[in-house]
């Protein structure tokens, strides 16, 4: 008997089965969701009453922001992405995954390093580096673990029998070629800070990165990590699902290749134009800014090639939930996008410099774009991998507008702050005279925050009672109907 065959008589599954380790990435991923937005919502609260804990050191908002920030990003985010990408690199190479042991161990090892990511930030114990705030060994261990996941990957590829390779599978094999060496300059890991709190500067190795130049060099880092994980990741998500929901063949594959080639060109560019305000080289603004403005095609080619395979198919948008989930993702994308370039203009950047527009547009790219592309995902993958139907469809409905919700009152009023703290400070206003001014938008912040806390826990009770009680498909049309997300 196999594994799928154990599973399918309630038998316990084996270690091996197929898809258990896309499923097993998706299931931590979705608490880590959890984890990562709770802490944020203690964030927001403490912008609006910093005496709110007390002063309880390892909940100060120093040490809860990083907290939040990689939580959502490398073990939200990232272990959403890569759980889909054992679900989505099988399906399109007609192998399965070359080793699911593999996969596991490489899951269990990235969780114990959340976990202990979590308790040394709590600490105190950070890098100091924006993205990058893990501190040496936890690095090493991170590389480890993007080693093993791009092995396994790119073996099944290899191994494939399917010879012609899916735009999924181009943008999946950069995304985990590319991550190991961003994060490994990002973080600087030949450099590791000896870790003590009370002398931050202090390393193991000379020659390490200092003021200016260390920002320069963690900005290559921040957009990379950023355009060349989450963008390259959450794109292979959408070009897949999309057609596979919708039944219909991409529009234009020269286009996806266009739009993957010219997003490695032109992302790599673009870091700089986070410190235009900056005493750095004068060269580097320029090529972010022409790099910034470069990041229209990938962009246009991909929105284009999506929403022309949409061509007679967007009243499914009504029918299907991952697809609600993905199409609203593109348009957050779009104006992801838009935003970017204006950002790279020196006038422009001159007022938003160093304000939360910054934190706002961030939030429009991990929160609005691939936080609801990777639910999208989950809620096609998990269904389909189970021959189970989501448990309660009223409960991710729910979810859905929660998220989005959410994420509106959360960006819109970090960008309306945004805008009144650079126009203070353009007028000579010292920092602490803005604050009162911005108490009512940050209030609003943590509102919407609550409502994205509130669906991450409805997404988490939602899929843990698919998994244990979600009604069973029995026929093919009822496996159709899972696969559209019907």
């Amino acid at each position: 008997m196999t594994a799928t065959q154990e599973y399918s008589t309630g038998r316990v599954a084996t270690y091996t089965e197929e898809y258990s380790a896309s499923r097993a990435w998706i299931y931590s991923s979705i608490i880590w969701l959890a984890i990562g937005t709770s802490f944020a919502l203690i964030a927001a609260t403490e912008m609006v009453s910093p005496d709110f804990l007390g002063g309880i050191s390892y909940l100060e908002f120093g040490r809860i922001r990083p907290i939040h920030v990689n939580s959502v990003t490398y073990f939200w985010l990232s272990m959403a992405n890569i759980g889909a990408f054992y679900y989505i690199v099988p399906k399109l190479t007609g192998r399965p995954i070359w080793s699911e042991q593999l996969a596991k161990v490489s899951m269990w090892l990235w969780n114990i390093v959340g976990i202990l990511m979590v308790l040394t930030l709590a600490a105190g114990f950070s890098q100091a580096r924006e993205y990058a705030e893990m501190i040496w060994p936890l690095d090493i261990f991170v590389m480890i673990v993007l080693l093993l996941n791009a092995l396994n990957i790119l073996m099944t590829v290899y191994k494939r029998r399917e010879k012609k390779l899916y735009v999924s599978i181009w943008y999946i094999m950069g995304s985990v070629v590319w991550l190991p060496m961003v994060y490994a300059i990002g973080n600087v890991i030949w450099s590791p800070f000896v870790g003590n709190p009370s002398e931050p500067n202090q390393n193991l190795f000379s020659g390490s990165l200092a003021g200016i130049n260390d920002a320069t060099w963690n900005w290559f880092y921040g957009h990379n990590i950023l355009g060349l994980w989450f963008t390259t990741g959450g794109v292979a998500l959408v070009y897949y699902l999309v057609p596979v929901i919708t039944k219909t063949p991409i529009y234009s594959h020269l286009m996806s290749m266009i739009g993957f080639w010219s997003i490695s060109l032109f992302y790599s560019m673009v870091g700089q134009h986070h410190i235009l305000s900056t005493p750095t080289p004068g060269y580097l603004k320029l090529i972010a800014t022409m790099g910034s403005i470069g990041m229209f095609i990938p962009v246009l080619t991909f929105l284009t090639n999506i929403w022309m395979t949409m061509r007679g198919n967007w009243g499914r948008i009504y029918a299907s939930l991952p697809l609600k989930f993905v199409l609203v993702g593109t348009v957050f994308y779009f104006i992801t996008c838009v935003q970017g370039p204006f950002q790279a203009v020196q006038s422009f950047n001159r007022l938003i410099h160093f304000t939360n527009w910054i934190v706002g547009h961030a939030h429009l790219a991990l929160l609005g774009t691939m936080t609801t592309w990777a639910m999208g995902a989950i809620y096609y993958i998990i269904p389909v991998t189970l021959k189970r139907r989501i448990y309660s469809p009223g409960l991710a409905e729910i979810q859905f507008w929660m998220v989005v919700s959410g994420f509106l009152l959360i960006m819109i009023s970090l960008q309306v702050v945004g805008l009144i703290q650079g126009a203070e400070w353009l007028r000579g206003e010292p920092v602490y005279k803005t604050v009162q001014d911005l108490k009512p938008y940050f209030a609003v912040r943590a509102i919407g925050g609550s409502m994205v806390v509130v669906s991450a826990y409805i997404q988490a009770y939602n899929i843990y009672k698919t998994v244990r009680s979600g009604p069973r498909i029995q026929t093919q049309m009822e496996q159709s109907l899972a696969e559209v997300g019907g």
